[in-house]
């Protein structure tokens, strides 16, 4: 089985174009997420998962799920220097076709490591690292020229400051680069609206609701749209199962898509895969609708597997999906017919998508884990976790 590429955006490209689609700096950590818990463990007991899965984390998420849905993505991360480090390393770059060119190798700064639980359709986690050994911008210099370049605002390297020219993330807007920034949880509560003023050189802002309304100071999702479509050309706002809801001032649309019906195991990267499915059809020059449906539809396909970057779907996966909905249309009511008139789109597409297309992989430190099962080489030895194969196809996730 070999494994073929999709190139959403083979029709956009020229000669002349940038390198990349989309460009990434951040954390790496590895994965290591525990699943099938009966209960999370009490002080001083020991308990057994089902299953367990390791794979790169962190922004290693939004790499993933961006590559896998087609786009020639680079990353800029620092890398430790130990065996986690060889692993989330040899995984992006061999596995995932992710770029690494910008990346760096750092000795003695041991990788940041997550440990995730997942029990009864939610997660805990405990995290163990250190600050990267020098801020990105330093790391990247020059960035590549790239299509589009996925931030998350932050007031240690803040954009549109005065005197921040030297700011990764805007010396690739100045190469042509469109600005799509994302925001993380405040754990201090402030949730300082300044922090948005940093939208002035963005092209789109995609905050969950939550944290939507918190900046923005406002009491329904949708109110906060309207409050950050005031600041950035392109808001999106996304609601979990109650779906998105997008403004474009750009091209006058304004679009509510809910959330396709799943049952969620693990939320965990379900925002990074939407925001690449978003990133994707705004690089295609898809209508807003359509743009919110294709994310809504990626991050239901994750939610619906363990494990962050295990569970981004690829076009095979999504390929399957839609030939499931297109096939049962005709007798699961109302429902059925409205997904399949909402997902049309995807008619125009699916059929150009190869057979043994991309799709989600199983990253594991473990010869296999119960989330998903690698190809191994037949004559491979079971004791030696370096006897697998380099070129192993992704495979869907699986679990017991």
């Amino acid at each position: 089985m070999s494994v073929q590429a999709y190139d959403p955006l083979a029709g956009e490209r020229t000669p002349e174009g940038p390198q990349f689609d989309v460009f990434l700096a951040g954390t790496v950590f590895l994965d290591i997420i525990f699943t099938g818990l009966p209960a999370m463990p009490e002080a001083g007991t020991e308990i057994w998962a089902e299953g367990m899965g390791s794979c790169p984390g962190g922004i290693a998420n939004l790499a993933i799920a961006t590559s896998r849905l087609g786009l020639r993505t680079s990353l800029a991360a620092a890398f430790g220097d130990d065996d986690y480090g060889d692993f989330c390393w040899r995984t992006l770059e061999r596995q995932e076709s992710v770029d690494l060119s910008r990346s760096r190798r750092f000795e003695h700064w041991h990788s940041p490591v997550t440990v995730s639980m997942a029990v009864e359709r939610d997660r805990s986690m405990v995290t163990h690292g250190h600050p990267p050994p020098m801020p990105a911008s330093e790391m990247i210099g020059k960035p590549p020229r790239s299509k589009a370049v996925i931030v998350t605002l932050s007031t240690a390297e803040p954009l549109g400051a005065p005197g921040s020219a030297s700011n990764w993330a805007e010396l690739a807007h100045r190469d042509g680069a469109l600005i799509f920034a994302d925001v993380g949880w405040d754990p201090s509560g402030d949730w300082s609206a300044s922090l948005l003023d940093q939208l002035s050189v963005c092209h789109a802002f995609m905050p969950n609701a939550t944290e939507a309304m918190a900046y923005t100071r406002t009491d329904t999702p949708r109110d906060s749209l309207y409050a950050i479509a005031d600041k950035v050309p392109l808001a999106v706002v996304t609601d979990g199962a109650n779906g998105a809801m997008a403004i474009d001032s750009m091209t006058g649309e304004e679009a509510f898509v809910p959330a396709p019906r799943v049952t969620a195991l693990d939320p965990t990267g379900a925002g990074d895969v939407f925001g690449a499915g978003f990133v994707l059809g705004t690089l295609c020059r898809w209508p807003l609708n359509d743009r919110l449906a294709f994310a809504g539809v990626c991050a239901a396909l994750a939610v619906q597997q363990f494990g962050g970057s295990l569970a981004a779907p690829g076009w095979g996966d999504i390929a399957d999906w839609w030939h499931e909905v297109r096939a049962a249309a005709g007798h699961s009511g109302a429902y059925g017919s409205s997904l399949a008139r909402r997902y049309a789109f995807l008619d125009r597409l699916v059929p150009t998508v190869p057979v043994g297309a991309v799709r989600r992989a199983a990253a594991t430190i473990a010869r296999y884990a119960d989330v998903g099962m690698a190809r191994k080489r037949p004559d491979a030895n079971p004791a030696d976790p370096e006897d697998e194969d380099p070129d192993t196809p992704r495979v869907p996730a699986q679990k017991e």
